[in-house]
């Protein structure tokens, strides 16, 4: 089923019982309504090693300060602010207090930067590593909220930043660990003890911004910012945390409508290229399906063209379309790709 469809098998019949429930499952967050003017908003993801972190190059601190970006980002999707956030922990043995020190001083920093509180959680031990459960909540004014369903034909496709280059930091990393891993396995093999190697000094140079953007992505706050300034409210919007194909269907799904994106306006980063050069693999196709950007896809009307071009760090992609038109990417030589959700699924066998 993949993980969107077993959320939607398991969710399929449940209805809110509470008038106070807004929105339940089936958008970046849960929309609450207790005040009038305003929707509260609520969002929890899961964390578990070696599913979605390898510490075996991840720094604790830099998981800290992402773990706390990802909940964050799908507020911003919904066009609002976090507030509070509640940290959940399943720690084994073999972390000792000063490694938790390091993960709450990357969390920390991250929640302080954003302006939101932690305010409470849970920690139990842990038999499989370390397990992270982090819930955010946050506020939007009640005619501000943006949903994924809202995008209509002949709207402007947007996205923010640039596309791959945390998937292409992911896979410099798993090559040095590769390298690293050799190299142990060779030394066992000779009967020398590991710990007896000289100290591995990972390839990373000139690659500096694909591990920035692997290990420590940044919510975009300034984008929700540069959008209110503009006096745009999107009509549909998910962060990208997937991949850009998949979120894109996300959108026409919930909007019941197509898509076409442009090949030649995916934003891509030089050293991402380069990267993706090296590692013979197609760029656009790492930006379209890589996940962990943790930028902003959004869609705003034709009319509003002029004044989304005057957001920093903003560009427009390609537009809506209606559904029997499909879902298509055209290439750089005018031919077209349907686009698949090709991106991350935490569920996916292996095989």
């Amino acid at each position: 089923m993949g993980e969107f469809g077993l959320i939607g098998h398991l969710t399929k019949d449940i209805r809110p019982q509470n008038p106070e429930t807004v929105k339940g499952v089936g958008d970046d967050c849960a929309v609450l309504s207790y005040d009038e003017g305003r929707r509260v908003l609520v969002t929890t993801d899961l964390l578990l090693e070696g599913i979605h972190f390898d510490l075996q190059y991840v720094p604790l601190q830099h998981l800290g300060y992402k773990s706390a970006m990802v909940n964050l980002s799908d507020i911003y999707a919904m066009n609002g602010r976090p507030r509070q956030m509640t940290v959940s922990l399943g720690v084994s043995k073999r972390f000792s207090v000063e490694d938790l020190e390091a993960f709450y001083s990357g969390l920390r920093l991250a929640c302080e930067r954003h302006h939101c509180d932690i305010v409470g959680g849970d920690t139990s031990s842990s038999m499989t590593g370390l397990t992270i459960s982090i819930t955010c909540i946050g506020d939007v004014a009640t005619d501000k909220v943006v949903y994924r369903s809202g995008a209509q034909p002949n709207d402007l496709i947007c996205v923010s930043g640039d596309l791959g280059a945390a998937y292409m930091g992911l896979q410099l990393l798993e090559r040095e660990k590769s390298v690293y891993n050799a190299m142990v396995a060779e030394a066992v093999k000779k009967g020398q003890s590991p710990s007896s190697l000289p100290p591995f000094e990972p390839d990373f140079s000139g690659r500096e911004y694909l591990l920035e953007r692997q290990l420590r992505p940044e919510a975009r706050r300034d984008v929700i910012e540069g959008l209110e300034k503009a006096g745009i409210v999107p009509t549909s919007m998910m962060d990208i945390s997937d991949g850009l194909s998949s979120e894109l269907l996300h959108i026409c799904k919930a909007s019941n409508v197509g898509c076409r994106v442009y090949e030649e306006r995916i934003p891509l980063d030089y050293q991402t290229a380069v990267m993706a050069e090296e590692l013979n693999f197609n760029v656009v196709t790492c930006a379209m399906n890589g996940g962990e950007d943790y930028e902003l896809l959004f869609t705003v009307p034709l009319s509003m063209h002029e004044r989304v071009e005057t957001v920093a760090g903003v560009k427009v992609i390609g537009h809506i379309t209606k559904p029997e038109l499909g879902k298509v990417m055209v290439g750089r030589d005018g031919s077209e790709m349907t686009l698949k959700a090709q991106g991350w699924n935490p569920l996916k066998s292996e095989k």
